[in-house]
Formats: C-alpha cells, sequence, structure tokens
C-alpha cells in the first residue's frame, strides 16, 4: 500500500471520509493531509485545573467543571429564542445558555449526564451563567493526548460542530493524522542553518506545535515554524531578484539625451529635491546595467513621483525606445497625462492618453503612432493592456498604485516586448518596511522621503459633530483669502444609498451656511456620469466653485494647489492610509493646509488611536506601521488576493527582527551558492524545482 503523505486527500484519514471532508473543504480550506497538519491551534488550555461552581467568578478568563446537566428547556421567541440548561455540582448550580443550533444540541445533550464543561463565566441577572460552552462526556479514567497543561484548541466552525468536528474532534483527527504520517517528515533546511539560528528539526517541531510536552518546547516549535514560513517566501523573492538580473536583459539605456537634458535645463519648473535626485541616479543605474529592472518607487503624497517618472520615460525615449505610464483609474490617468502635457511643453515628446471613454476614432489614430514609433510616452488606464494596443519598441513601463492591478494584468504589459521593458513601480501609500519585505522583496526598492521647499505640514485637528459651527468658520476664513475647500463623505460599500443620502443631507446644511451667489459648490460622487463628474471638476480646478463636495472619488487624482482645506465627514468610518490619502490633496501649494477630521461622539478603541495618529504626525510611514498593527498584513496592499502571504504563524507585526534574520540568511545563501548547486542546498533547490513551472508571474514585479 502506498503510504500517505502530506498531499493525500483528506477524504483518506480515518475518521474524516466524504462527508466530513466536504465540510471540512468548504469550511476551513483543508483539502489534504498537509492542510490539516497546517491547522494550528490558535491557543492552549490547562485541562488540568478544574474549579467548583462556587469558586467561580466572572473576571476569569475561562474555567473548567465537572457537574451533572439536571435541566434543559428552550425560552424565548423567534430571534430571542436559546436552550437553557441548569448545570451543578456538589457545591452550587450554575445556567449554560446556547442561541444557536439548538435543535441540534437538543439531540445531542443528555439530561442527567455528568459532562466536563469549559468557557467563561458571567453574572447575567444575579444568576451565574456560561454562554456557548464546550461540552465533553465525563468519562473518568479515558486516555488523554499530550499534555494536559497544554491542550490544543483549533478554529471550528458551526457546521464542523455539527459533524463532532469542534475543537476536540479535529484534536482527534491532529492524532490520527501524526500517526499515518510522522514517519514521513523531511527536514526541509540544510544542518548547517538548523545549527547556527538554534532550530527545532522540523519533523519535532510539526508535533510539538499539536502537542507540546512543555511551554519551552511548544515556544521552540512556533519559533522553527514561523522561521520556514519567512524563510521559503524569502527563497522564491530573492531567487527571482536573481534570475530577473540573470535571465532577462533588459534594453540599456546608454545615453542621457537631449530629451532629458532639455527638460532638466529648461523647463523644470522647480529645483528636484535630494531624494528624488537619488532615485533618479538609482534608475539610470538600473537601466543602464543590462539587466531588466524592477524598481519599486514609494513615496508619500505630493513628494513627486511623477516627475520621478517621467524623467525616466524621457530616459527611454533618449534612448530610442517608447514607454507608458497605467494609472488603475481614469481620473487619475487625466491626471497624470495633464501634469506630463503641462511639464513638458512643446517640442520634447508626443504624449497621448488612452482610457476606456478614449474616442474610437482617436483609438485608431493612438494604435498607429504606437506601433509606426512616432508617439513616444503613453499615459492610460487598464486600456493600455488590450490586445489592440501594440508598441514599436516598448522600453519602459511605469505603474501607479501597483497594489490596484491583478498580478495578470501587470503581465500582460510585460509581455508587450521581446525584451521585456524596465518596469517601474510607484506608491503613494506608504509600505511598512516588514510588508515590503514580503510582498516586493524581489524588487529594489526607493524611497522619496522628502517634500518639495516651500511645502508647510498639513494641520490636523479633529472635531466632533458639537464643534461643527467651528469647522465653518475655518472654512469660511479660507474662502475669504481666497483657498478652496474640499469636503469628503465616506463610501460605504454595502449601501451607496445609504452614501447619497449623507451627502444629500450634508449638502443641504451646507448651502444653507454656504448660500448663493456668495458661495459655489461642486458636487462629485460614484453614480454620476463620467462626463458630469468631470464637468464639476474641472469647474473646481478652474476656481469657479470654492467648495468641491465629493464621495471618495478625489483619494487619487484632483491636484488643486489653491485648496487648502480636507474636512472628512465621518471620519471614524475611514481606514488609515485612505485618511492620508485624503489629507495629501491639500498641501499642494505654498499656503497654510488644513485637515479635519469630523467624527460621531462614540468611537471605538481603534478609531481613536487612527484619528489620534493622523492628528500626531503627517509621516506616511510611521502612519503605514500602525495601519498595519491595526488591520493586519491581509488587508493591506491586496496582499491576501496576492497569495504572497500565506502566513499561519508569523506576524509581520511582531515578527520583524526575526524577518530581518531570515532575509539576511537567506541572501547569503545566494551570495556564496547563487545556483544552489552545493549538496547542502539541495534541499533548497528541490522546494524551488517543485515551485517553478513555466512563466511565473512573482517575476513580474
Amino acid at each position: 500500500m502506498t503510504p500517505f503523505s502530506t498531499i493525500t486527500p483528506i477524504e483518506y484519514l480515518k475518521g474524516v471520509g466524504p462527508s466530513r471532508a466536504e465540510v471540512l473543504k468548504s469550511e476551513l480550506s483543508i483539502y489534504t493531509f498537509g492542510d490539516l497538519l497546517r491547522h494550528y491551534p490558535f491557543r492552549y488550555i490547562d485541562r488540568t485545573q478544574f474549579h467548583k461552581i462556587s469558586q467561580l467568578r466572572p473576571e476569569m478568563a475561562a474555567a473548567q467543571v465537572i457537574g451533572r446537566l439536571v435541566q434543559l428547556e428552550e425560552r424565548g421567541e423567534r430571534r430571542g429564542k436559546r436552550l437553557v440548561g441548569q448545570f451543578m455540582d456538589d457545591t452550587g448550580i450554575m445556567e449554560l445558555v446556547w442561541f444557536q443550533h439548538i435543535g441540534w444540541l437538543r439531540k445531542t445533550l443528555t439530561v442527567g449526564a455528568p459532562y466536563v464543561i469549559y468557557g467563561k463565566p458571567a453574572i447575567f441577572n444575579n444568576q451565574l451563567s456560561m454562554t456557548h460552552p464546550e461540552m465533553e462526556s465525563y468519562l473518568p479514567g479515558a486516555k488523554n493526548t499530550g499534555n494536559m497543561s497544554l491542550q490544543p484548541v483549533y478554529n471550528s466552525t458551526e457546521k464542523l460542530k455539527k459533524l463532532s468536528l469542534d475543537s476536540k474532534g479535529i484534536q482527534k483527527l491532529q492524532v490520527a493524522l501524526l500517526e499515518a504520517i510522522a514517519a514521513q517528515f523531511r527536514e526541509t533546511l540544510p544542518e548547517y542553518l538548523l545549527r547556527r539560528h538554534g532550530l527545532m528539526p522540523l519533523p519535532q517541531a510539526l508535533e510539538a506545535i499539536h502537542f507540546p510536552a512543555n511551554q519551552q518546547v511548544l515556544h521552540r516549535a512556533v519559533h522553527r515554524l514561523k522561521f520556514d514560513e519567512l524563510f521559503f517566501i524569502q527563497l522564491k523573492l530573492l531567487k527571482n531578484k536573481l534570475l530577473n538580473t540573470q535571465r532577462f536583459k533588459g534594453h540599456r539605456f546608454d545615453s542621457v539625451g537631449e530629451k532629458f537634458n532639455r527638460f532638466y535645463y529648461e523647463r523644470l519648473p522647480f529645483d528636484l529635491t535630494n531624494a528624488q535626485k537619488r532615485v533618479v541616479r538609482e534608475i539610470r543605474r538600473d537601466t543602464a546595467s543590462g539587466a531588466q529592472m524592477n524598481r519599486l518607487v514609494q513615496g508619500d503624497v505630493g513628494s513627486g513621483k511623477t516627475v520621478v517618472a517621467l524623467m525616466s520615460m524621457l530616459l527611454a525615449t533618449d534612448n530610442g525606445l517608447q514607454a507608458c505610464l497605467m494609472a488603475p483609474t481614469e481620473i487619475l490617468a487625466q491626471q497624470h497625462y495633464h501634469s506630463i502635457k503641462k511639464l513638458l511643453g512643446e517640442g520634447i515628446a508626443s504624449v497621448q492618453l488612452l482610457t476606456g471613454s478614449t474616442a474610437r476614432k482617436d483609438r485608431r489614430i493612438i494604435h498607429t503612432q504606437l506601433e509606426d514609433g512616432s508617439l513616444s510616452l503613453l499615459v492610460g488606464t487598464h486600456a493600455l493592456i488590450e490586445d489592440a494596443v501594440k508598441f514599436k519598441n516598448l522600453g519602459l513601463v511605469v505603474i501607479d498604485e501597483q497594489h490596484r492591478f491583478g498580478v495578470e494584468q501587470r503581465a500582460k504589459l510585460w509581455r508587450k516586448n521581446d525584451i521585456p521593458p524596465h518596469m517601474l513601480v510607484m506608491t503613494a501609500t506608504p509600505i511598512p518596511r516588514t510588508l515590503a519585505m514580503t510582498l516586493y522583496g524581489d524588487l529594489d526598492s526607493s524611497v522619496i522621503d522628502e517634500l518639495p521647499a516651500g511645502r508647510k505640514p498639513i494641520k490636523t485637528t479633529h472635531l466632533y459633530e458639537h464643534s461643527r459651527l467651528r469647522m465653518f468658520g475655518l472654512l469660511k476664513e479660507e474662502i475669504a483669502k481666497g483657498s478652496q475647500v474640499y469636503i469628503v463623505y465616506p463610501l460605504i460599500k454595502e449601501s451607496e444609498k445609504m452614501d447619497l443620502l449623507y451627502l444629500e443631507a450634508g449638502l443641504e446644511t451646507l448651502q444653507q451656511e454656504f448660500p448663493l451667489p456668495r458661495y459655489r459648490i461642486s458636487i462629485v460622487h460614484g453614480k454620476m456620469p463620467v462626463k458630469d463628474k468631470e464637468f464639476e471638476m474641472q469647474r473646481f480646478i478652474r476656481g469657479e466653485t470654492q467648495i468641491m463636495v465629493a464621495t471618495t472619488v478625489i483619494e487619487v487624482g484632483v491636484d488643486v494647489p489653491n485648496a487648502s482645506v480636507m474636512v472628512i465627514e465621518n471620519a471614524e468610518r475611514f481606514g488609515l492610509s485612505q485618511l492620508h490619502q485624503l489629507r495629501g490633496r491639500v498641501g499642494r501649494g505654498a499656503a497654510q493646509s488644513y485637515c479635519v477630521l469630523m467624527s460621531g461622539n462614540k468611537l471605538t478603541k481603534e478609531s481613536k488611536l487612527r484619528l489620534e495618529t493622523m492628528v500626531r504626525t503627517n509621516d506616511g510611514f510611521e502612519i503605514a506601521e500602525v495601519d498595519l498593527q491595526l488591520r493586519g498584513p491581509g488587508d493591506l496592499a491586496g496582499t491576501q488576493q496576492s497569495g504572497v502571504l500565506d502566513l499561519k504563524l508569523a506576524d509581520l507585526t511582531t515578527d520583524q527582527a526575526l524577518l530581518t534574520e531570515v532575509r539576511n540568511s537567506v541572501i547569503e545563501v545566494f551570495h556564496n551558492d547563487p545556483q544552489l548547486d552545493s549538496g547542502e542546498h539541495m534541499l533548497l533547490r528541490d522546494y524551488l524545482f517543485r515551485k517553478e513551472a513555466g512563466i511565473q508571474w512573482e517575476k513580474i514585479s
């Protein structure tokens, strides 16, 4: 008989079978023995300690009691329906309460039978109670698995519990699993790395995380498995980085020519900051090396990334190649197009805009010019990746706000040329260092960490609803000085109707407070036709209206140096990075700018921390670190769909030191043995060989 392994389908495990397998797949994405093995406990409880009912206190986190279920009855109607049990030991009586799966519980619980219950004690109506306790039949002398003072607790769901796969049921499956495949476990890391980092052998760690002998063994097992998770992500990323420089030859931008120099010396309306100069030098070095460039440029809102992108594009045109810039939204693409056109002026390079709403006639002209090479620079949205768009010789691709694009979309641009174009990825969402090392670890990274001269830091204040008149006062003062104002309402995906109500209700108050003809208001929201939106935006940009009322469509793409106040309504509904992006819409001119965060009076602890962070700092990287701690890596930068961060144990917010240690270790491995040819690296080579098949998306930034 073929031995079981980590890729054996889960239905073949003793105690699973077809029906349980289906639910394990749909509820927990457990398809194989390996998936179950990596379904780690999320905590451990001490099952050696028992309390008497008389000893229970509501401040206890959890407690275990042996007693007898003496009564069971349904109470309440419809939504208020619940199952209530009376549970008794020799010191007293308490209530057990369930609000879900009442029918199933009635069938499985036996009145008069002894049980071990586990849960959090509480006092309700002066009565001691436990809600949704774990229930287990009390069987004196039954054989227990593992260390009872460190019993594993596994995530389960109501559907699984119906099939007796609560935490205890999953624990039994883990016992069967380890019996079936523990002999197949193999080490994945070279011996010298285990010694150097003091790591527990992998077979031991996999058993110990489920059934640890003691706290110290558990700690070592967790450390080893975290190390592996981070190590193999870095191994893959850094191998791709090495491949890019070795296998994928890039266009060599040998000369800094007339177009670049004319722009730099004659057209640039301001001096570059030192940070901008440094990043242009890094791009220049990459594109002259003969290897394909993959570089990430991070820069806060307003730090001057567009100019850096344009200068890189001009480098391409000076070397007889074309360049394109892809933005995630039509508004942002138009913004980039107008900025680039204005900066270039006439006679340096031809530039066109291609979006979903470009007229068919203009589209045909653009397609022809691209193919015959008479068009040097193209700015656009997803329209750039359509099959009809063919370049004569594409040398550089700039992608703005890259996390908004799917990997496949980027790959299409990458394949628009025989020699892969250089890739420059820009983001105004500062990425915490750990996330950048993990998500973009195969890219070289540049940071524009300086704002242009003459910019004053934006003053941010947080006001509650009762201070609304104070906010109106500030707006009137600023408008009297000739400035313009944004007022932004949240976009709540669940109910767009609700958003418009919020916006319309707010608008009514505003029109009373800021009446015509003295004040004029522009309105922009996602439900408007593109033409109307554009018309309203242009009125605001030309200064014909002083107030722009909008939903978050203006988060990216509107650059009005004259706008000096950003009011964010219901600021507690926004994430930190979104608040930071919105705030960056002001402060574009030399005047002092303000951001006012309006919120309701009742705030959660998290909302308070978000708003306090915004008031305290303008530093995008500090804000990104707080955001990472609040939201976790899964929600940031679209990492969930990217599939890069399949982390079960490692946590980028708390394991920063471990990640640095791991990355340095992988860098050293490739430095000493780039092809992983030596005998001691065969394990690592096998891992990469198993993972690699054909062209991989990871190679495309």
